[in-house]
């Protein structure tokens, strides 16, 4: 069964984020009524703004995008502001979807909700079949308890409510804090700045040897376009590039992209998180979607927005 988007109403929630952003670029070519609503007018963790604005404005499809982000030391720094405002903002969307009757929501997780020793590439089915990354798990949680309640919503309302996982994340949009950002933005920012100061050396966090997976996030978005026509099931489904790389090799591809000539340093006191993390994207695959932007050419275009950006960067 598929699920036209012509025609429809389209929820962003989260637009203003780098995947929200790359959605409605992306759903711009589906000849559909993208609908986006900022925090000022609607704050996701009170149920009753949710409630009164999806009744006044009754999206058919809802692409849940919206959630507190952020890397290892954020979750670390603010355990509970990640489990509570993301618990808050999956529960109101998701269930007052039901109650306003939302034909189609998609609701994304992240590649998090996996345990820390799964196998790898990681399946699916690995969900919920040992203890997570500590470092993270606050945010983990409160991703895997908005994907249970679409399969639950799925079950007891028959809601077409279906999850994505997408792996480790770039692109424009991104959170370039010092602190608070994930990897590539943490790098991509170091790395320019150590070139315009003529530094000699950059800092990376951690030894370097853990792998991970990175997609362009104009890539996810053009994964979930294809997710909300196509694909109507209760399990998750993982989204990534089904290849993997060390932090190191990732670190000196940003370091190519940038033009940066000093010499990278490994910071071992920092925490390395997750030893590898890499998905099974066969499930993807078999319904016929696969990343079409090689790294090497997602790093360029996110440098480029980088730079074009530059003055008014998220942070």
């Amino acid at each position: 069964m598929t699920f036209e988007l012509a025609g429809k109403r389209v929820w962003v929630a989260g637009h203003n984020g780098m995947v929200g952003g790359a959605l409605v670029r992306r759903l711009q070519r589906e000849n559909c009524d993208v609908l986006t609503v900022g925090r000022q007018e609607v704050d996701l963790r009170r149920q009753g703004d949710v409630e009164i604005w999806m009744a006044a404005n009754r999206p058919d499809a809802v692409v849940v995008a919206a959630a507190r982000v952020g890397g290892i030391h954020a979750n670390n720094s603010f355990p509970a502001d990640f489990l509570y405002d993301n618990l808050a903002i999956e529960t109101n969307i998701i269930h007052t979807a039901q109650e306003v009757e939302v034909r189609k929501l998609l609701f994304l997780g992240s590649s998090c909700i996996y345990p820390r020793e799964a196998p790898q590439p990681i399946p699916e089915d690995a969900l919920l079949t040992g203890p997570l990354e500590p470092t993270n798990e606050w945010y983990a949680v409160a991703k895997i308890a908005g994907m249970k309640l679409c399969e639950a919503y799925r079950r007891q309302h028959g809601c077409d409510f279906i999850a994505a996982m997408p792996t480790n994340l770039f692109g424009p949009g991104d959170n370039f804090h010092p602190e608070n950002s994930h990897v590539p933005a943490a790098l991509l920012r170091r790395f320019h700045d150590a070139k315009v100061a003529s530094q000699p050396e950059v800092v990376v966090w951690g030894t370097g040897r853990p792998r991970r997976e990175f997609l362009y996030v104009d890539d996810l978005a053009d994964a979930c376009v294809f997710l909300l026509k196509r694909y109507s099931g209760e399990q998750p489904v993982n989204v990534g590039t089904g290849r993997d790389l060390p932090i190191s090799e990732f670190a000196e591809a940003i370091q190519r992209t940038v033009g940066y000539e000093g010499r990278l340093v490994y910071d071992t006191s920092r925490p390395d998180g997750t030893p590898r993390k890499l998905l099974d994207t066969s499930r993807l695959t078999e319904l016929g979607w696969t990343a079409p932007t090689p790294l090497e050419k997602g790093l360029k275009l996110y440098y480029d927005w980088f730079l074009q950006n530059i003055e008014g960067l998220r942070q």
